[in-house]
């Protein structure tokens, strides 16, 4: 495991998957504040359009621990246009851009036509390994597909983070074969989510990540509401209560995994 500078603090999770740029800029700030006094020491924050980008980087560079992901999420893979490659090279060139993303597959929406999809997650996927950052990966309803992309030669060399994972097992043991991390959402705090707590006992240390996926997935006791960065800490607790270790080691070896694969959150 790549080391973690002394002065990173990992008394608390990071939220690894938050999407601070949906609520009205003075909840950003509140959300926050919140989650820092419930001693959340990280956020990422990943974009849906690249139209929200400079947005992003300029909350990203008011707070010294928010970082980002830009890219296209699969919602909106029809409004990948020529260009938007060279456009997405250079807004990645910015200290605060640490991954590619969220990028992926939705075929439970299929709100932008397959072929769409698929053509923007191979553009984003090559410029990932080009520049070699991380990708952050939403993938619904699309486990063989996004499987068939994970195996073509050109994606040999990918970084990733599978967010708010609930493909199964199988799924992930495929995935950590070839070195991905997995991000665990409220989900795992869901009676009925056992896909996604069936993971946990086959997760290596340093590629496990906690997540909220503000605003949505809102873990118990918060389901139903809107989701914030403050929650993390429950889902902290919850992995911690899978796996027997205390919440301190869990926020420890998950900052440190958050780090290992965002390397450029660590310079």
């Amino acid at each position: 495991m790549i080391s973690v500078a002394p002065a990173r603090d990992l008394s608390g999770p990071i939220d690894s998957h938050c999407h601070l740029q949906s609520l009205p800029p003075d909840e950003r700030e509140r959300a926050l504040d919140d989650a820092r006094e419930r001693g959340v020491r990280g956020f990422l924050v990943p974009a849906i359009r690249l139209a929200e980008a400079d947005e992003i980087l300029a909350l990203c560079h008011r707070h010294p621990d928010v970082w980002c992901a830009l890219g296209v999420h699969p919602h909106d893979a029809a409004s990948w246009q020529p260009g938007d490659r060279e456009r997405l090279r250079s807004l990645l060139a910015d200290p605060k851009a640490v991954a590619v993303g969220e990028c992926g597959l939705d075929f439970y929406y299929d709100h932008a036509p397959r072929e769409a999809q698929f053509r923007a997650l191979r553009e984003q996927w090559e410029l990932a390994v080009e520049l070699d950052l991380p990708v952050v990966v939403h993938n619904r309803d699309s486990n063989e597909e996004m499987l068939g992309v994970v195996r073509e030669e050109a994606f040999r060399d990918l970084r990733a983070d599978f967010h708010s994972f609930a493909g199964g097992r199988a799924m992930a043991e495929e995935l950590l074969a070839h070195g991905f991390s997995l991000g665990l959402s409220g989900m795992i705090t869901f009676p009925k989510a056992d896909n996604v707590r069936e993971v946990i006992p086959i997760l290596p240390a340093d590629r496990c990540l906690v997540e909220t996926d503000t605003p949505y997935l809102a873990p118990i006791p918060y389901r139903g509401k809107p989701n914030r960065p403050a929650y993390v800490v429950e889902i902290a607790r919850r992995l911690a209560e899978e796996t027997g270790e205390s919440y301190a080691e869990v926020c420890r070896r998950t900052g440190e995994g958050f780090f290992r694969l965002f390397r450029k959150a660590a310079e």
